[in-house]
């Protein structure tokens, strides 16, 4: 607890960066906010596909407006983002891929979301985050007797996810990663996994307090974080390994949900230690001194 300061300085650069991020570039939405319709196919085909020519001939079909369309790297697989379209517009927009490249065209995937249901899906993600914060505070608050633990795990919830979100809006900038109903399932997720390491640390402090043990406040964190430590890194870094390894050699679809719940475990293992208990002393010292 000596260096806590350093601890909350590094914290306080890091979700600089990642407001500064959010605020200059935001997140790019996914087809379940904005609403729309994508297109997965595969093209086997001796000639160079061209995605700019392959825009120009999917946007000849009435009512079809084109986003985006994405190559999967090292496949023949190309994802096409449009307005949303029915069934038998995407039927006639294959046709279309078809009159060019041959008949070697297979549909993957179709997945399509209407712009009420989008904007409503936000909503949604908003209040679920909210009322997840605001019960995770009352929570900590009661099991504890204390408000201060209740605000010290909420704001070490929500430096990870500022950090989450700041990071997305970085890969959203520079390498097109759009957010959608997985990435909401990783921010609910690490809002979760950060306060399980915190209660583990939290709960020790209540230990040694009950012990009486004739140690200051800040003695009494500084010795529950030495002894939760090693419990929370081994836990972690399982958690880490598994991640990374799905992260590399898992498919496209599911390969940005895994990076985000490995931020948010990276983000969480460290402000259970480094930032929540830290505030605790820093709080307690303000505000129940005399006591």
């Amino acid at each position: 607890m000596r260096y806590k300061y350093v601890y909350l300085s590094i914290s306080a650069i890091v979700v600089t960066i990642s407001i500064i991020s959010l605020a200059l570039f935001g997140l790019k939405p996914a087809i379940d906010f904005t609403g729309g319709a994508l297109l997965e196919v595969t093209i086997n085909t001796d000639k160079t596909v061209d995605t700019d020519e392959l825009t120009n001939d999917i946007t000849q079909a009435e009512g079809v407006n084109v986003y985006a369309i994405q190559t999967v790297t090292g496949q023949n697989n190309y994802i096409i983002k449009t307005t949303y379209i029915d069934e038998p517009k995407k039927n006639e927009i294959i046709n279309k891929i078809k009159e060019k490249y041959g008949d070697n065209v297979t549909e993957l995937r179709f997945e399509t979301v209407g712009p009420t249901l989008g904007k409503e899906l936000l909503m949604k993600t908003g209040v679920s985050v909210l009322l997840a914060s605001l019960a995770i505070l009352l929570y900590v608050a009661h099991q504890f007797k204390d408000k201060l633990y209740g605000i010290s795990a909420i704001l070490a919830m929500f430096h990870d996810t500022i950090i989450l979100l700041g990071v997305f809006s970085l890969l959203g900038q520079f390498y097109d990663v759009e957010v959608d109903m997985l990435f909401v399932t990783a921010l609910l997720t690490t809002l979760s996994f950060s306060v399980h390491d915190t209660i583990v640390v939290f709960d020790r402090i209540r230990e040694s307090l009950r012990r009486g043990m004739p140690l200051s406040f800040e003695q009494i964190v500084d010795k529950a974080v030495t002894e939760t430590l090693p419990r929370s890194l081994n836990n972690s870094l399982t958690i880490i390994f598994v991640l990374t390894t799905l992260a590399l050699l898992g498919g496209v679809t599911v390969r940005w949900f895994v990076v985000a719940l490995l931020v948010g475990t990276i983000a969480g293992t460290y402000s259970s230690t480094f930032v929540a208990s830290p505030l605790l002393v820093i709080f307690m010292k303000k505000f129940r001194h005399k006591k």
